[in-house]
């Protein structure tokens, strides 16, 4: 099965590391990712990653880490979710993560490939990845650099829509493959009343040459926050910025 998980890294993918299974190489530097909500050890992480620029807001640089951690968390359980009908074990009492030099996630680390999600509802197969992660991970990170929790889901939402539509054009995706995805950023509450944190996270706009559409986060990053860094492509910011300068000119 993990060997199914790894073939599925071509195409829109094949820039990205898959997950590994099982134990983790003894090269590697390994954090288990229960440890995120140590906050002695969160901040040992993200101490490690402020290393690379020269000043750094800690709103921003938790902003920026959680990007290179969710880019590895989601991006693994929508392949296993979407394409391979398998509910990775993700939760953060499950996982571990492979650290990079400076303190990012670069790979995450899975015990086994989990199991065969069979008919459930687009909501109750996420539900590993949110309760069990994403929930307890953006309070955390939240409480640390007292940035926005909107600020973490919005990096959540973001990766998760564009790894949504990445997978539309796999090979191995079938028609209605991304479908429960889409449901899920299509729907303003959850199951049970509460606020779905990832509703929405992008819009797509007209752009102002009358070419094609463009993706738009609906909340900002806040990197920009970071002297040495600017606005993401797709910063709402951008557009704002552009309109006023119209009215002014």
């Amino acid at each position: 099965m993990s060997t199914a998980l790894e073939s599925l890294y071509s195409g829109p993918l094949e820039k990205l590391t898959p997950p590994g299974v099982g134990k983790p190489s003894a090269q590697s530097s390994i954090l288990r990712a229960i440890d995120l909500l140590d906050p002695d050890k969160l901040a040992a992480q993200l101490t490690r990653f402020s290393t690379q620029y020269a000043q750094s807001d800690p709103r921003a640089l938790a902003s920026l880490w959680s990007k290179w951690h969710f880019s590895a968390l989601i991006s693994s359980t929508l392949v296993a979710n979407l394409l391979l009908e398998y509910d990775l074990p993700v939760g953060l009492d499950e996982a571990n993560i492979e650290v990079g030099p400076e303190g990012q996630t670069r790979r995450l680390w899975v015990t086994d490939t989990g199991r065969p999600l069979g008919c459930q509802s687009a909501f109750s197969r996420f539900s590993t990845l949110i309760d069990s992660h994403l929930v307890p991970l953006i309070t955390a990170l939240a409480e640390y650099s007292g940035a926005s929790p909107k600020v973490f889901w919005s990096n959540a939402g973001n990766l998760f829509e564009y790894f949504t539509e990445a997978l539309h054009a796999h090979p191995m995706a079938k028609s209605r493959s991304i479908e429960p995805a889409r449901q899920l950023l299509a729907s303003r509450h959850l199951p049970d009343g509460r606020r779905n944190p990832l509703f929405q996270p992008v819009n797509y706009l007209s752009a102002a040459d009358g070419g094609s559409c463009e993706r738009r986060r609906r909340l900002c990053c806040i990197r920009y926050l970071i002297p040495e860094l600017e606005y993401c492509s797709n910063c709402p910011l951008i557009r704002e910025a552009r309109q006023a300068e119209s009215v002014l000119s």
